[in-house]
């Protein structure tokens, strides 16, 4: 389909088929990349490492909010040939230019950023220490988170609680904050306006393996973090619920907080359910350092091969995007996709599964029940409905943290029971369990799309479950507004 001078992120996540090291030429100036169409035409440019005087920070393009890196210089400081002019804008947030997306007569397309590098950003959270005072923030959240958990056991419940609403209150008066809350969709945004970009260039449509198998549309992903014997007590108050409905979900224990026995591990697992790790002891310590993480890691692991568990998730939603790929798991479900309200406050700004090195990260992208019940104090569940209702129509992972710990507020149980009677029976939905998800992510991942005869099929493992969608608007110009990527 496509030919590269590198390898190009995002064709890669979504499997569209191309092939890396045909596109260079003599005319690729240093440091830049080069995307055709294998049929020719015209071709898209893009920084693949950023020199020295890049711009680096938070921008806006075509109505997304992103972060990264971003060339400043015209294509013509660099390109010996062509006419070229400014076609798409882009801006600090404070509404200041900082480049230009730019096209020549010849269709010939000029990037400014690496989407790759923008994906990475966002998933990793790196766009939380770009630039100065950002990196200030950053440093002083992570003072003030460790002394949280320093103290932590020394509160009572109500007065943790009541720190956690103060600072709600707080972030609520963040009005400009990024990123958005509950929905954050501008990375998929920009999957859509480049897919268009591609499709013009190629004059047609871009082929991906789509996102969930079966020809499925979107997902469902239960999962629930038991934090005390108290939340060991109370799981059937959520589960009655689900299995009476038909859902499977995931339950994460805490191994050294209160007693996890075999027959525990048994009877979750008779019930249809998964059995996953959260943290060592529930102290936000598990990912405070590499030192701290090596020294428990023993034990975690220790438990995770007893349990049979193949998840994990941080207590406190804790992450270190370098850390996260030692915990030897199949996949971790700690980053969310926004939230403000947590202790560690950001998200990953997908509401998709994504690859730390070889480990499956499954983002939260549901609104946890605690923040909405006990923090926000919510009476009904529409902060809910209207989330997975977005998730639903853009085809994404909706994936719920609810924990048995809070079931017995009568708020949480009845929209609980609500959110699932709301989705079930829903035919275009995929509901696994977590490890399931992660492992079709895998398969999704080692497999490819490739011509057969007049169309596209899959081949790999993930052939037989997967299908083949096509993205982007061939009639698209370089300021496309775009038909769904995912």
């Amino acid at each position: 389909m496509f030919e590269s001078s590198a390898p190009f992120a995002l064709l890669d996540y979504f499997r569209v088929p191309y092939t890396v090291g045909a596109a260079a030429g003599p005319s690729l100036p240093p440091g830049w990349g080069r995307l055709h169409a294998t049929a020719g035409g015209p071709s898209l440019y893009w920084p693949v490492t950023p020199d020295r005087h890049a711009w680096a920070g938070l921008f806006r393009v075509a109505g997304s909010t992103l972060a990264g890196h971003v060339a400043q210089q015209a294509p013509r400081a660099v390109m010996p040939t062509g006419e070229w002019r400014p076609v798409e804008h882009l801006h600090d947030r404070a509404g200041a230019p900082v480049a230009s997306v730019w096209q020549d007569r010849d269709g010939n397309v000029w990037l400014p950023f690496d989407p790759g590098e923008v994906m990475r950003c966002l998933w990793s959270e790196r766009y939380t220490a770009l630039g100065t005072r950002a990196k200030a923030v950053r440093a002083a959240r992570k003072v003030a988170l460790k002394g949280y958990y320093a103290a932590r056991p020394l509160m009572p419940r109500s007065l943790q609680l009541r720190m956690r609403r103060t600072l709600a209150r707080h972030q609520q008066q963040d009005g400009a904050a990024f990123p958005a809350w509950p929905v954050e969709d501008g990375l998929h945004r920009m999957y859509d306006w480049l897919f268009d970009l591609l499709a013009g260039l190629a004059g047609e449509q871009v082929p991906a393996i789509d996102t969930w198998p079966d020809g499925c549309s979107w997902a469902l992903v239960l999962t629930h973090d038991v934090e005390t014997q108290q939340g060991v007590d109370d799981m059937e108050l959520l589960r009655g619920d689900e299995r009476r409905l038909g859902y499977r979900s995931s339950w994460n224990f805490v191994p050294e907080r209160y007693d996890v026995d075999a027959a525990l591990v048994q009877r979750t697992e008779a019930d249809g359910c998964e059995v996953g790790v959260h943290g060592l002891r529930h102290d936000g310590r598990d990912l405070a350092s590499r030192r701290h993480l090596m020294r428990r890691l023993p034990a975690i692991r220790r438990n995770a091969a007893a349990w049979g568990a193949v998840g994990f998730r941080s207590p406190a939603t804790q992450r270190a995007w370098s850390l996260m790929p030692l915990l030897g798991f199949e996949y971790d479900a700690s980053y969310t996709d926004t939230d403000p309200y947590e202790p560690q406050p950001g998200g990953c700004c997908t509401y998709l599964p994504f690859f730390i090195d070889d480990l499956v990260e499954l983002p939260i992208t549901v609104p946890q029940d605690h923040t909405l019940f006990e923090i926000l104090r919510e009476t009904d569940a529409g902060t809910w409905r209207r989330k997975v209702g977005a998730l639903r129509e853009r085809g994404g992972l909706a994936l719920v943290l609810a924990h048995p710990d809070y079931a017995r507020n009568p708020h949480m149980a009845r929209e609980w029971r609500a959110l699932l009677e709301e989705v079930a029976g829903d035919t275009t939905m995929w509901q696994p369990l977590a490890r399931d998800a992660a492992r079709w992510w895998r398969e999704r991942a080692a497999s490819d799309v490739r011509r057969d005869g007049d169309g596209w099929t899959v081949r790999g493992p993930a052939a037989g479950r997967a299908g083949v969608r096509l993205l982007g608007d061939p009639a698209s110009s370089a300021v496309p507004h775009g038909t769904r990527a995912g």
